[in-house]
């Protein structure tokens, strides 16, 4: 079996058994003995960790692939479907992992490159939790690394077209809830009470010209309300609501102020209608930026490796908790296109994605042209 078939059948072993975030047991087993194979010093925490050593350099780079899967129940037909009912790789990690233990597989054989390469396999990406755990775990302390690299496909893109960006590269996430407290009763009556649904009502449309009116134009802030949830029944007003959503956010000046107009707007309708209100965030993504030396890098790399880059696009509106790892160590966060038809232009997170097994061998071989920019072999 070739290189390219190696992988794809790695990458479909590991769509057909996706694991949710902090959950990985089976992925995790799977990544680390992979790694032993091809003689790569491997440590086991919250996620797993090569480290691979070739000439004397003392330079060191990380490279990060994530391992989790979604709570989705996937609806494709392909012979590698998921077998966990509810979970599924949505989102590609099932390839960022395979291209990165294929290029593993190709620096173990190589070894043309002087210094330090460690792989980072990290879970819990999907909650932003997983980052955190590592650095936690004290990941950078125990193997430092002067900078940090990360690729997430791009559905819809060019197969193997890489875009990139210096500064900021994806928003923050703040998760809002706002608990809203009336009086209940009689669906016939609603004059006896205040329900909680019609306040809610009115905060949701309230909620939206934060970004309309409040900030620049071309800030990239969104809002939105995913959850509207009460104590209502077919003929009883509700005296208890609940709105939970995200806010999305390229600034941290951005970040405080949507934060104090969205408290204000809760609870200025409240006080309109004489109800109770409680506000609460909680931001589990900051903003990832990217060093301008890593993203020049990351473009020269591509185009060593045959393919299209560009270095200046603009930023993404998701988040990653990739930042928790440049917001430590100068990195580069990257855009590679999985491909313009069909599964691969599904948006990420669709029931019916799926990663292109066309961009792994692709992949690895971006890594290891990083790998031998960054860390080149000494000519003595």
């Amino acid at each position: 079996m070739d290189f390219a078939a190696r992988l794809t059948h790695l990458r479909h072993d590991l769509h057909r058994h996706p694991e949710l975030g902090l959950a990985e047991t089976r992925t995790k087993a799977v990544v680390a003995a992979l790694l032993r194979d091809l003689g790569i010093e491997v440590h086991e925490g919250a996620g797993v960790v090569g480290v691979l050593r070739a000439g004397t350099g003392n330079r060191a780079i990380g490279l990060r692939a994530d391992m989790d899967a979604l709570p989705i129940t996937e609806t494709a037909t392909h012979d590698h479907v998921s077998t966990t009912p509810g979970v599924m790789h949505a989102c590609g990690h099932d390839g960022h992992m395979t291209m990165l233990l294929g290029a593993a597989e190709e620096l173990a054989r190589a070894a043309d490159f002087d210094g330090t390469v460690v792989f980072l396999f990290q879970p819990a990406e999907e909650h932003g939790l997983g980052a955190r755990a590592m650095i936690d775990e004290g990941v950078l302390e125990r193997f430092p690394i002067d900078e940090v690299y990360a690729i997430h496909n791009l559905p819809g893109a060019p197969l193997g077209h890489v875009s990139t960006r210096p500064g900021l590269i994806c928003n923050s996430e703040t998760l809002f809830q706002i608990n809203i407290t009336g009086q209940g009763g009689h669906a016939s009556m609603p004059q006896a009470g205040v329900d909680a649904i019609t306040v809610g009502a009115e905060m949701v449309t309230a909620l939206q010209t934060v970004v309309a009116r409040k900030l620049a134009p071309a800030s990239g802030a969104v809002i939105s309300v995913t959850e509207f949830l009460t104590d209502g029944q077919r003929n009883v007003l509700p005296g208890h609501a609940t709105l939970k959503g995200d806010f999305r956010a390229r600034a941290p000046q951005d970040r405080a102020e949507i934060q104090r107009f969205m408290e204000q707007i809760a609870r200025g309708v409240a006080a309109a209608h004489g109800v109770r209100v409680a506000v609460t965030f909680d931001t589990q993504f900051v903003e990832t930026m990217n060093a301008p030396e890593p993203v020049q890098a990351v473009c020269r790399a591509a185009r060593a490796a045959g393919l299209e880059a560009e270095g200046n696009r603009e930023p993404m509106s998701f988040s990653e908790d990739f930042a928790h790892f440049t917001a430590a160590v100068p990195g580069c966060f990257l855009l590679m296109g999985n491909g313009t038809e069909g599964a691969h232009a599904q948006p990420l997170h669709a029931s019916d994605y799926d990663f292109n097994d066309a961009l792994l061998p692709i992949g690895a071989a971006f890594w290891a042209a990083l790998v031998r920019d960054r860390l080149p072999q000494r000519k003595d």
